[in-house]
């Protein structure tokens, strides 16, 4: 059983194209999400937070090939903190280490594999398993 859990959620849009590292499949995404609030006043006034995201292998290689700056994502992942010390300065950074991401952009029907067509509600439910007797064993809970 797990002793914690580290899970993060984001959905935005990326700051800049994907630089993938050379001679790698590592790729570093600058992820802005923004969220509206009522002030005092009751203006609207919008905070955006800046994320650093690291993608790994597959996710990696197709991030740089698919997104670009602008690019909305939906991004699972864990956090990650670490230090580093530069002219004497001891300097932290949290980044974002994505196990997987998921592009919401107009291009996402390009690159996502053909659906089988929908099938009625009388004959497709997701919550049993392909014998149809309950639900499936590889759910998360």
């Amino acid at each position: 059983m797990a002793k914690g859990i580290n899970k993060v959620t984001l959905i935005g849009n990326l700051g800049r194209d994907p630089k993938l590292v050379p001679g790698s499949a590592v790729c570093k995404l600058s992820l802005a999400t923004t969220e509206s609030r009522k002030d005092n006043d009751g203006n609207w006034q919008d905070e955006t937070e800046w994320h650093r995201v690291t993608l790994f292998g597959h996710d990696a290689n197709s991030a740089a090939k698919h997104l670009r700056k602008g690019s909305m994502i939906y991004v699972e992942g864990k956090i990650h903190y670490d230090s580093y010390e530069k002219d004497g300065i001891k300097r932290y950074t949290t980044d974002i280490i994505g196990l997987r991401y998921l592009n919401l952009g107009k291009d996402m029907a390009e690159q996502q594999p053909d659906r089988p067509s929908q099938q009625s509600e009388s004959t497709y439910n997701p919550a049993t398993d392909n014998d149809g007797n309950g639900v499936s064993e590889d759910l998360p809970f």
